[in-house]
């Protein structure tokens, strides 16, 4: 299966039904395949290949979608870019990946002055918002919707099999240089059919794209929702007055936001102001969600609540908290427990929670262990770094890095990365635990927890917290809430307050800026 069966499926049983709303304008799919076609013939004289790159700098827009499907049309490989990285970082990636054409919009004119002159591979340019006349005649810079108007062109079959390369996705580069995972048609489409499956995705859902595009958090959504002739609902930038807003006009009926945008939602003042009557359920992904979020989150929305986990190597989904038959049938507060967990293993794929000795970790929800996965949506590996494959996949195994326990109906819960566990006086502390407890104080807006550097300690627990416009709560206050939660070892020794924590470009919190903050340089800085 090649990703251009989902769109071909889509345009032959539902070519009249609405396929996209963007800034108030609207297509079918009739109209989608007419306008993704006439992009497709475009790369093929072009001169771009199977296999080619092309890369996408840009806000969330129908325009994404529709590169999207006409790369993978082509066969060529997709390199959605971070729009918040550098001019230096977007370089890097740009050359890494060799991409012979860049579409971009023209909001990024001066990322794209400062990178072309280093790029001799960067052979096109394509404006998505560019007027008539505004581009230099016969250049290699041209108009998007010049080349998108006109009637449906035919659309030659690429010569590519499920294993070719679809995407190039580049990691945000914590721990050091970009790698770029590789995402085959096969994981992509295996994971859309398995997302079909699970979320029961039909032609009468509307999903919304306000989690950014170019990441995999909802990425996702643009085979599966095509795939069952949905309808996709694209906003511009996450803004909370604008999602909610869309939420009601556009009948959005789920979409798969980053834990801190549902945060924003259900702080934001005006949320009981706006109808979600055909909202049937909010997934979180991207980073670990504290279960008194997800309490609000269900109280305010009125509708289901999955939690979701996945990796950009594994397309993304591994495991789903939606609750199997004869939990839903068990009292509200202990479905709420199962629905803030981590989740049970995606249907694509097999899991497993593995000690340091290669064995499986008792069902006891006590035992720690690391996630290892397998499947068709698992990567085969990073673009041009044999070393880090080889490293990352043993025997057919993806090594997650994520430390969890497991339970007896198979329902993992993440208790840190790797990377991120505070060893304290010899005692592990998971960061996650210590978030968890901070966000049950109603003064708590957003936190992270992070090891500092400690003489006696090695390491002790601090949290850094931002609170609720208009709340007030002290250092003292909050390790007192900790301690008389959990053990005094785990609780934070002290607290600093900020206005705004740092966020990667898809919007997770960033703890590695926060560690650096702390760690003088040369000692213990993980990623």
């Amino acid at each position: 299966m090649l990703l251009a069966d989902t769109l071909r499926k889509a345009y032959h049983l539902f070519p009249r039904k609405q396929a996209i709303v963007c800034g108030g304008r609207r297509w079918t799919y009739e109209e989608f395949y007419r306008r993704i076609s006439r992009f497709t013939r475009f790369l093929q004289e072009a001169g771009i290949r199977e296999g080619d790159r092309v890369a996408i700098l840009h806000p969330n827009c129908h325009s994404f979608l529709e590169v999207y499907y006409a790369v993978a049309l082509r066969g060529a490989a997709a390199v959605p870019l971070n729009f918040r990285l550098s001019a230096g970082e977007i370089a890097l990636i740009l050359g890494d990946a060799g991409a012979r054409l860049l579409v971009v919009d023209p909001r990024f004119r001066e990322t794209v002055a400062t990178v072309r002159a280093s790029l001799p591979c960067l052979e096109r340019i394509v404006w998505t918002g560019a007027e008539e006349g505004e581009l230099p005649a016969g250049g290699r810079e041209v108009r998007y919707e010049g080349l998108v108007a006109g009637p449906a062109l035919p659309v030659e079959e690429a010569a590519i099999t499920e294993d070719a390369i679809a995407q190039l996705y580049y990691t945000s580069g914590t721990t050091g240089r970009p790698k770029g995972v590789i995402l085959t048609h096969r994981n992509v489409t295996v994971h859309a059919l398995g997302t079909i499956a699970e979320l029961g995705l039909t032609d009468r859902d509307v999903w919304l794209h306000a989690a950014p595009l170019f990441h995999l958090a909802d990425a996702w959504a643009t085979w599966a929702i095509t795939w069952v002739g949905g309808t996709h609902v694209v906003v511009g930038e996450f803004d909370p007055p604008a999602v909610l807003a869309a939420v009601e006009a556009e009948q959005v009926t789920l979409t798969n936001l980053i834990p801190t945008m549902l945060n924003m939602l259900i702080n934001h003042p005006g949320v009981k102001e706006y109808d979600y009557q055909r909202l049937r359920v909010l997934l979180s992904g991207g980073a670990p969600i504290a279960p008194e979020v997800v309490r609000r989150i269900v109280e305010t929305f009125g509708c289901d609540y999955i939690q979701t986990y996945g990796m950009t190597e594994t397309s993304p989904y591994l495991t789903l908290s939606r609750l199997k038959g004869h939990l839903a049938e068990r009292p509200p507060e202990e479905q709420l427990r199962f629905k803030s967990k981590t989740g049970r293993e995606f249907i694509a794929v097999e899991l497993k929670v593995v000690a340091a000795d290669g064995r499986e970790v008792a069902p006891d929800e006590r035992e720690v262990g690391e996630i290892i996965v397998r499947g068709d949506t698992v990567t085969p590996g990073y673009w041009q770094l044999p070393e880090e494959t080889a490293r990352a996949i043993k025997g057919g195994w993806l090594s997650t890095g994520d430390m969890a326990v497991i339970d007896d109906e198979g329902y993992v819960t993440i208790v840190d990365r790797r990377k991120d566990m505070i060893v304290t006086g010899g005692e592990n502390v998971y960061s996650t635990e210590v978030e968890n407890t901070l966000y049950q104080h109603s003064a708590v807006m957003e936190c992270a927890v992070v090891g500092v550097p400690d003489e006696k300690w090695g390491e002790a627990v601090k949290a850094i917290v931002v609170l609720k416009p208009g709340r007030q709560a002290t250092e003292e206050e909050l390790i007192a809430f900790c301690k008389e939660r959990i053990a005094r070892y785990k609780s934070p020794k002290s607290i600093d307050f900020l206005s705004a924590l740092p966020k990667t470009g898809s919007g997770k919190i960033e703890k590695k800026k926060l560690r650096d903050r702390y760690w003088p340089e040369g000692e213990k800085k993980v990623g």
